[in-house]
């Protein structure tokens, strides 16, 4: 990972001073590394290097395994290599050893054997924990470290935990997330950076180039800013300390002087990773579009024009005519295509313009204008300051006229949050002072009830106070809530002692999942919610240990009962055991199943006095691994022991892209073959028709609907968005609930399969013989029977005859669309998922019918 290869570029584009000794400037040369692992990031990385203005050099990983291959770089910087073998780790702890200095980021050395890692824990003071599940605000410990004291370190970023490791560590900036996790670690010789610096997807360049030069600034670089490579210089390898600096190539002091913009322009490169990257970007908003559209079609238009013996019409004009959507599909594949060609010949600008043309002619004209929804899951979390918001049960009229009118068919309804139940309790000490004199549990329901919409009461399980909730109530920021504060004994604590988890902002205080007493009372406030209100489900969230960090004090789950309880089984008191102990693996196991152990039992209590409770919970979507060590959260065990209905994962993320990515993971496990979920997507600064473009996503995969999060951020532009698309409309037609009417719902949602693929049959856009598309919709109208009369007759019987059907469909179907899957490989995809969700649907209302 250490490199070698200099090349000699400028960087602040906008300095116009003259550095008055180029010789110095040479000695103060960064190193930076360049690996198999972030070439493909390169050209963004130099971008960075550029804006910061820093005079530096790359070193070739591959030719770096001795320290003298380091030359005379005093600073290097390994942004996100990967794989460090054991040659290279040594060159760099002799390296180091003589005063070198070290950037770190993103997973450095995560590829690397366990002794290579082990050796990098302790030259870098920290290592990466794992990525964190959304996009979190990075928070520089300004009052702390003054050479934090620099514009442009904070922002919301997409990147991950990185644990201190040696004694000296200090975290230089936190994540503004639950648990508040180290964000920039640093030491005497290393600063780790806690996401892939280099990125553009992960983090702004300004964000990436300010923390650049704080680094530098506080390892003493402060000559930087001043020169550039010339024109027509070519890279080259890295001097050694007693090089002849005379015959390095041309160095200029003032970029404006030397380069007009317009030569710029036309020198302008595109590296083959990032035309890879926006040509995908493009087609994937092509394919969404697209199938959108086809959906919209198949929904909207008279079944009589697909009769065989109608006049083939073209499909836009089959369609209700051609829309300035299907136009806009048509111009954005050319413009693609132009793309493409122009890139080939190196004509970059022009290759650019095309693609923003097509990008921007797709945002503009996203089909939005017509009816497209099926039936499925459209939730909201309902929060509390919008409940507290409205301070009768004419204001909740209102907001839930707002929602049906939008389509939302299911509602998370705060119900108790920091300890604090939403209408009067005789279990809980007190009723949110907020809105008390009045219950708003009991008004929503009726409400809901009204509109033919799903209640569910949204319950924080072990989340028993939180700090900006104690300002909001006029209460210390330390107030442990009304339920611990009378009852200490009951909380979760660190080694210290220490109740509120470690993050200096939102912090909160947990209940001890392991303490029967905690048990018992959560269980009775959910025994109260079911036995009083007429809800549909309860919705279990903050159902986990606080988020925590494995060095110091940082774990939790010390309280006297629970290290009680496993010193009675294991011997140990568990304040003594460390990470690296040979029981933290049983101790951690051990916190993890008291959190189960509680979920199955509030399952079977519930299930017991309502069976037609549905029991859904709010989880991160991060891998497990990962989450069993720092939040105790064991989900996919819930699903696959049918302790709970629905799954809904946070996958709170900023773009369609990373929805994909983050959720693709959550939908192939066997767990989930009986089990429902439901993705949540953030509303909270996210552009509405990306909103819309993730809600399409959602569509395209095997889920079942989605989960806005939160009421308050839905906004007036989108509700009227969502009344077109899935809103009043769909609503008078009753679509059947996937979590109440299964059968009814698969049945619905395979006919409009049949209708997509004979309006493009009956258009000569089905790339399928008409031999076997004969035999194909053979088979698909056995299906399409055997599905109707599971609907109307819901019986074991039926349900196998059913279930053959699509087993025998989807053989049919991979043969059949094979030829089709060459030029729409993205659609046919789309099918195969449709055809997924089916079949869980079909599971599902095995497991709850019978």
């Amino acid at each position: 990972m250490l490199f070698k290869k200099f090349i000699y570029l400028l960087a602040s584009v906008a300095s116009t001073t003259l550095f008055t000794s180029p010789a110095l400037a040479i000695l103060e040369e960064l190193g930076v590394v360049r690996s198999r692992e972030n070439e493909w990031q390169w050209s963004e990385i130099t971008n960075r290097l550029e804006a910061t203005g820093i005079n530096y050099c790359i070193i070739e990983a591959a030719e770096c395994e001795r320290e003298s291959d380091l030359g005379d770089i005093r600073i290097l910087l390994l942004p996100n290599v990967e794989d460090i073998n054991g040659a290279q780790v040594l060159a760099l702890d002799r390296w180091m050893s003589k005063g070198g200095k070290v950037i770190v980021t993103g997973p450095t050395g995560s590829l690397s054997q366990d002794e290579v890692r082990s050796q990098l824990e302790l030259l870098f003071g920290a290592y990466w924990a794992f990525p964190l599940s959304i996009p979190s605000t990075l928070e520089p410990r300004f009052e702390e470290q003054p050479w934090l004291r620099l514009e442009g370190l904070s922002g919301a970023i997409s990147g991950g935990v990185v644990i201190p490791y040696s004694f000296d560590s200090e975290t230089a900036a936190n994540w503004i997330t639950d648990g508040y996790p180290s964000a920039v670690v640093f030491t005497e010789q290393s600063t780790y950076l806690g996401w892939r610096w280099g990125v553009d997807s992960v983090s702004p360049i300004t964000i990436d180039s300010a923390w650049l030069q704080a680094t530098l600034n506080r390892y003493g670089l402060t000559n930087y800013g001043n020169f550039v490579l010339a024109t027509g210089s070519e890279p080259r390898p890295c001097k050694p300390a007693a090089a002849d600096f005379e015959n390095q190539g041309p160095l200029v002091p003032n970029f404006k002087q030397q380069i007009k913009p317009e030569t710029l322009k036309k020198k302008e490169t595109i590296k083959s990773e990032e035309l890879e990257a926006m040509g995908e970007e493009l087609k994937s908003l092509i394919n969404r579009v697209e199938s959108s559209l086809l959906a919209a079609d198949a929904l909207n238009i008279n079944i009589d024009l697909l009769d065989e013996g109608k006049k083939k019409q073209n499909y836009f004009q089959l369609a209700r005519g051609q829309t300035p959507a299907h136009t806009a599909v048509v111009k954005a594949k050319e413009k693609l295509n132009k793309f493409w060609q122009l890139a080939q010949q190196k004509k970059y600008a022009q290759a650019k313009q095309q693609w923003q043309q097509a990008y921007d002619l797709l945002w503009e004209n996203y089909p939005v204008d017509r009816q497209l929804a099926l039936p499925e899951i459209r939730g909201i979390w309902l929060d509390r300051g919008t409940i507290v918001a409205a301070k009768s049960e004419s204001d909740l009229v209102a907001l839930f006229d707002r929602l049906a009118a939008a389509g939302i068919n299911t509602i998370f309804f705060e119900t108790v949050n920091a300890s604090y139940p939403i209408y009067p309790s005789k279990v809980a000490p007190t009723q949110n002072p907020l809105v008390q004199g009045w219950d708003p549990l009991a008004v929503a329901v009726k409400l809901a009830h009204e509109r033919g919409m799903e209640l569910h009461a949204w319950v924080w399980v072990f989340a028993a106070a939180n700090q900006p909730h104690n300002l909001l109530l006029n209460q210390p920021e330390d107030y442990l809530g009304p339920v611990l504060s009378q009852r200490h004994h009951w909380a979760i604590t660190n080694r210290r002692g220490e109740v509120f988890d470690y993050g200096p902002e939102n912090r909160k205080a947990f209940l001890d999942p392991a303490n029967p007493n905690v048990k018992n009372y959560v269980l009775s406030i959910l025994a109260e919610i079911v036995n009083n209100y007429d809800v549909d489900g309860i919705h279990l969230d903050y159902i986990r240990y606080p988020f925590q960090d494995l060095q110091g004090h940082k774990t939790f789950g010390y309280s006297t009962i629970s290290r009680q309880k496993f010193q009675e089984l294991k011997g140990v008191d568990p304040i003594t055991i460390y990470p690296d102990h040979h029981l933290w693996a049983t101790w951690n196991d051990f916190r993890i199943k008291q959190v189960n152990n509680f979920v199955q039992t509030a399952s079977t209590i519930i299930k017991q006095k309502r069976p037609d409770i549905i029991i859904s919970t709010a989880v991160f979507a991060i891998p497990k691994s990962q989450r069993l060590l720092t939040i105790q959260q064991d989900w996919e065990t819930w699903a696959d022991n049918q302790w709970v209905d629905l799954i809904v994962p946070m996958t709170y993320v900023e773009t369609t892209s990373d929805l994909e990515k983050i959720t693709q993971p959550l939908l192939y496990d066997d767990y989930l073959e009986s089990t429902l979920i439901l993705p949540g997507i953030r509303l909270l600064n996210l552009p509405d028709l990306v909103a819309v473009d993730q809600v399409q996503l959602l569509r395209n995969i095997p889920v079942n609907g989605y989960a806005l999060f939160a009421a308050e951020n839905l906004n007036g532009n989108l509700e009227t968005i969502f009344n077109r698309t899935q809103g009043s409309g769909v609503v008078t037609k009753k679509q059947p609930l996937p979590l109440r009417q299964p059968f009814q719902a698969a049945s619905i949602r395979y006919q409009h399969l049949q209708r997509e693929w004979a309006l493009l049959f009956a258009n000569n856009q089905l790339a399928i013989a008409p031999t076997d598309w004969q035999e194909f919709t053979q088979k698909s109208e056995e299906l399409s029977k055997t599905l109707n009369l599971l609907a109307q007759e819901p019986s074991l019987k039926n349900l196998l005859s059913t279930q053959l059907a699509l087993s025998s469909l989807r053989r049919e179907f991979s043969e059949a669309m094979a030829q089709h899957q060459k030029t729409q490989s993205y659609q046919v995809i789309v099918w195969s998922n449709h055809l997924t969700t089916i079949e869980r649907l079909l599971n599902y209302g095995e497991r709850q019918l019978f």
